[in-house]
């Protein structure tokens, strides 16, 4: 069950139109074998702190909408990874290995939350980064009880459709909340470390550079990409923040909704984790929930949510047809709701004649 609480890239962008977009990739060797797209309707009792052994937890009735990867796994809890919510705000939780510190237990006055159960908790109860930021610095305690026998190191990104974003991350001395940031956010260090580590990488730019003279010969370009040598290509957390920080600033954005989602898988993309490719060290416990554990970590899924239509979109890593569903389309539900996601290989045939299955209008081909 470990599974929920894997590695990860988060990026929040917008398209010219000013829809605005929150996606990550999920990155890690299981997944939970109850996960899905889920729903959680107004009304749902969102549990936010749950005992380990105890068949009851502390729930509050959900202002929110919200929908999202997640699993039912836990009786009486739903958990979310990431999601959207009908109020147009954004998020996921992400994995903050030897940094994350909880509380021992809640403040006088605050609302005991795990940390696996914070982001349903947030998303079920609050409209905007402004609300979540409050919640996070004073209106809950973010406590280190165990869930599934582990207590996860997560941090977590948000944005609005105001184009807010902030990065919360639970630290000793207390929570942090980094408002207005980069619109980017993978693993440990911390957030602020990962922005100064920018600096490092100030040269880069998007255009090629020109001929050179070197010892009185010149040399001409002949490739292109020079503009970014120096790029990290590897799948560490402070090499796929400074990845996607130059591809957010540099890419053209789409012109709408789905040129936009188009996009961002692009974009998110540069960052995945071809299976074979990061072979796991810290092999953590594997536990009846969990499902086709592999001894590498890759990305799971990729997932975005856009904040206006509420449509949630997501590829897996057998997949890659991009998939949707949309909050309105589950209106009409009273209880949770948990979608397959379909991580099936599905190619799409087409053809000039009998046979296809993708498409109506095919455009005949030509005989030369």
């Amino acid at each position: 069950m470990k599974g929920m609480f894997g590695g990860c890239s988060a990026v929040i962008w917008e398209s010219e139109d000013k829809k605005h977009f929150w996606g990550r990739n999920f990155d890690f060797n299981r997944f939970d074998k109850g996960s899905g797209v889920l729903y959680l309707p107004q009304g749902t009792p969102v549990c936010a702190f749950r005992r380990e052994g105890e068949a009851h937890g502390e729930t509050y009735p959900a202002k929110y909408a919200a929908l999202g990867m997640g699993t039912l796994s836990v009786p009486g809890a739903p958990v979310l990874y990431d999601g959207v919510n009908e109020a147009g705000l954004a998020g996921g939780q992400l994995y903050f290995r030897e940094f994350a510190h909880y509380e021992r237990g809640a403040r006088p006055g605050t609302v005991p939350v795990q940390a696996g159960l914070a982001l349903p908790y947030i998303l079920s109860q609050c409209a905007t980064c402004e609300e979540a930021a409050r919640e996070f610095l004073g209106g809950l305690t973010l406590v280190a009880e165990p869930l599934f026998g582990a207590v996860p190191p997560l941090h977590w990104s948000f944005t609005d459709k105001t184009g807010e974003s902030i990065v919360v991350e639970p630290r000793e001395g207390g929570v942090r909340v980094y408002r207005n940031t980069v619109g980017v956010m993978t693993n440990s260090p911390d957030y602020e470390w990962h922005e100064r580590n920018l600096l490092n990488y100030a040269h880069m730019r998007n255009l090629d550079y020109d001929a050179v003279t070197v010892c009185g010969r010149r040399i001409e370009q002949c490739f292109s990409g020079s503009g970014a040598l120096g790029m990290p290509g590897d799948w560490s957390s402070p090499s796929r923040f400074v990845r996607l920080c130059f591809l957010k600033e540099h890419a053209v954005r789409g012109k709408g909704e789905e040129d936009g989602v188009t996009k961002m898988f692009r974009l998110l993309g540069s960052a995945a984790f071809p299976l074979g490719a990061v072979r796991v060290s810290d092999f953590s416990d594997v536990t009846e929930h969990d499902e086709e554990v592999l001894p590498f970590d890759y990305t799971v899924y990729t997932a975005v949510a856009c904040l206006e239509s509420l449509r949630y979109y997501w590829t897996s890593h057998e997949n890659l047809r991009v998939q949707f569903v949309q909050m309105r389309d589950f209106a009409a539900l009273r209880k949770p709701a948990l979608l397959d996601i379909s991580a099936r290989a599905d190619f799409c045939r087409r053809a000039g004649g009998e046979g296809a299955d993708c498409g109506k209008n095919i455009q005949k081909f030509t005989d030369f």
